[in-house]
């Protein structure tokens, strides 16, 4: 790894990757037309998966010996999930709601540690708050990975990746239009609509849209949300398949900040109490408008009978007008420092993955051959403003006003990120006998960032070269018992820089673990269990004095985690997971927000060939352990139930009712770093009618 100043000569990274693209894409255009077949192909066997995600190649997730967990279309529509982060909540080694319920930001971590988010296998970037946030209705499936993965996708955090798979064309003619209503003035309406448009069925279509609009679960917050998802899918030939994926999507609101005090929530006041949905910022004055539109392909051809080329594409805009107020620290028993924020800028990125797969068998082995090149390019130009931590302004803790001095034009900066990426990975999976799995992977990528402040006429730039390597084996046992080891690595570049205007170091990653996944062939289900050892080094930490970060030493996170699907029998179905985790900072102390213990579980009873058929009910519990805020905050656990369910009054009509944390439970939902805390989402109440064909 080399880091150097600007006045050094700029590696050529990006016309030897624009002369390798130039390559790839006309040899492919002097073959055959453009073509495409999702990269994440899969197969629903009950509630066993086959997916390309974790290796990029078609492989049954319990034949996988990396952790991988799925939720399907099914799943989301049972549980109405509103936002991604809501989607994991009854998977194991995932934490998400502990910021409360944000209305411009979606917040995991898993096994401790941040994530990436990719759409269809391909990174959505995101750098401070500019976030790309995928409509839950336009996907077919979400997914993860948990752990380092830089291995088949490039520099990632240490905690792992979300994908989420868009929904494609289908060969029948079919379709929805979906209302919802609900509390915090929920109103929604969706439609989804695809089939085949020629009598051969080769060119299928398919067209998602939605508006909805909803109240920010704190005081005068709000957002409205403008969905349109266009698909088209077209068989070429018998080996060739083009599919063509756009996006546009609007967001105009009022931000959630949900900040808050350990004064007043964790903490006794003589004044009693902060509300949980007491809003420290300024509504007249903050906004959250955001416009992001994608267009793309997937590309598959298939060579010969060992040989298939895939290659898939995307070219991203994100458009965001940010002002955003939040509290600060204590002034007195009534007062304190509040902090303001804004962004006006645009990014524009994109990138393209090149893959070769190839298999090929033996008497005793199945192997299968994975090698390509991915290139990904971004561009960030914005104008920002932070206040520095002595604070904008102040504001009365129990009886916030809300008002707020606009910010004059000559006090935002102008910034310029510019990011690149090539990447080169070499995987092989061989199977022996029907018994073992052993899986090697390397990869090689070169990454170049430059962060210029056109205010101050400063540029820093830093070049990363890095080396992940990856392997894994797996026994197939008797009766689907599957026990495996597996090795990962990762690599994030960092966009920020420290208080001498350096980039900070890239993070890395490293894990072990050690697991069993069982799906016996007579049960329609899976049950995983793995204990990990994960070590991220050179992470960012808040300093001791708050707001400023700094580059520290390691971080480490050990646990285990035990999740199953499945069905008890052919009416009830369980999803229950467990999750312990030990993660430290920097001097051995206990990480703020992880808790230690989380475990959920939920069951679904169809009444299907009963009195009441068509009915559907679901019921689940979700118990978050006790967890540290800092060095001198405890925040205790906490327990909520979730509810749905659901009646086909015909084969057209189906109504449905879904309450969250039912019982309107109040609780904090994590502190942090000694200075700020957030309540959990309160009740949620939605209730729908859908009609289909």
């Amino acid at each position: 790894m080399h880091r150097n100043p600007i006045c050094f000569a700029r590696l050529p990274l990006a016309v030897a990757v624009r002369r390798s693209l130039t390559l790839s894409l006309g040899g492919v255009l002097s073959i055959t037309p453009l073509a495409v077949l999702a990269q994440e192909e899969t197969i629903d066997t009950g509630t066993t998966v086959v997916t390309a995600t974790a290796l990029k190649v078609d492989t049954p997730m319990v034949e996988t010996p990396r952790p991988v967990s799925t939720v399907n279309r099914e799943e989301l529509d049972d549980r109405n999930v509103q936002q991604l982060d809501e989607t994991f909540r009854y998977r194991s080694g995932v934490l998400s709601g502990h910021y409360g319920s944000d209305n411009n930001t979606n917040w995991f971590k898993i096994r401790g540690f941040d994530q990436a988010t990719y759409l269809d296998g391909l990174r959505l970037y995101r750098i401070g708050y500019y976030q790309w946030l995928p409509e839950t209705y336009g996907l077919e499936r979400v997914e993860v990975f948990k752990g380092p993965a830089s291995i088949l996708y490039g520099e990632a955090p240490s905690g792992g990746l979300i994908n989420a798979v868009s929904k494609r064309p289908t060969d029948e003619q079919r379709g929805e239009i979906d209302i919802q209503a609900g509390n915090r003035d929920h109103r929604q309406l969706g439609f989804d609509t695809s089939g085949p448009v020629t009598e051969s069925g080769d060119v299928r279509y398919r067209v998602v849209g939605l508006y909805k609009e909803r109240d920010g679960d704190l005081n005068d917050t709000e957002n409205e949300r403008v969905y349109f998802a266009p698909s088209l899918e077209w068989d070429l030939s018998d080996d060739t398949q083009l599919t063509l994926l756009a996006s546009f999507q609007k967001d105009d609101g009022v931000p959630v900040n949900p900040f808050k005090l350990p004064y007043g929530t964790v903490e006794d006041t003589p004044l009693g109490k902060v509300d949980p949905q007491t809003n420290y910022g300024a509504p007249d004055y903050d906004k959250d408008e955001r416009t992001q539109a994608a267009i793309g392909y997937e590309f598959k051809h298939q060579l010969d009978d060992t040989w298939k080329f895939e290659q898939d594409f995307r070219y991203s805009h994100l458009d965001l007008d940010l002002r955003s107020t939040y509290i600060l620290s204590r002034i007195d028993e009534q007062t304190a420092t509040r902090g303001h924020l804004q962004r006006d800028g645009e990014i524009d990125s994109f990138t393209i993955d090149n893959r070769m797969v190839g298999k090929w068998y033996t008497d005793r082995t199945e192997n299968t051959l994975l090698f390509g090149v991915d290139y990904q390019d971004l561009s960030l130009d914005d104008k920002q403003f932070d206040s520095d931590f002595s604070g904008y302004d102040t504001v009365d803790i129990f009886d916030p006003q809300g008002d707020i001095v606009s910010v004059p034009d000559d006090q935002l900066e102008r910034r310029q990120i510019d990011k690149e990426q090539l990447g080169f990975y070499v995987q092989d999976q061989l199977r022996i006998d029907d018994r073992w799995v052993l899986l090697g992977a390397v990869r090689y990528d070169q990454a170049e960032t430059d962060s210029a402040n056109r205010t101050t006429g400063t540029t820093e730039r830093a070049d990363d070269n890095q080396v992940s390597w990856s392997g894994g084996v797996m026994y197939l046992g008797n009766h689907g018992i599957n026990p495996y080891l597996s090795y990962t690595e990762s690599f994030e570049t960092q966009t920020s820089v420290d208080d001498g205007g350096d980039l900070y170091e890239p993070l890395e990653g490293e894990q072990w673990e050690l697991g069993v996944k069982f799906a016996p062939p007579t049960w329609d289900g899976y049950v995983t269990a793995a204990i990990f050892d994960l070590e991220q080094r050179n992470s960012l930490v808040t300093s001791s004095s708050g707001g400023r970060q700094e580059q520290s030493g390691k971080q480490t996170s050990q646990g285990f985690e035990v999740e199953g699907v499945g069905y008890l029998t052919d009416q009830l179905q369980l999803t229950a997971a467990y999750t312990y985790t030990d993660a430290e900072g920097e001097g051995g102390q206990r990480k703020s927000l992880i808790p230690r213990h989380q475990t959920s579980a939920w069951l679904d009873y169809d009444f299907e060939g009963a009195v009441v058929d068509g009915l559907k009910v679901g019921a689940g519990i979700r118990h978050v352990g006790e967890s540290s805020g800092g060095s001198t905050i405890d925040v205790p656990s906490y327990t909520v139930g979730d509810a749905m369910a659901r009646y086909d009054i015909n084969e057209s009509w189906t109504a449905q009712l879904n309450v969250n944390n039912i019982t309107d439970e109040e609780y904090v939902a994590s502190c942090e770093s000694d200075f700020w805390c957030y309540y959990g989402e309160s009740r949620s109440v939605i209730g729908s009618l859908k009609y289909n064909w």
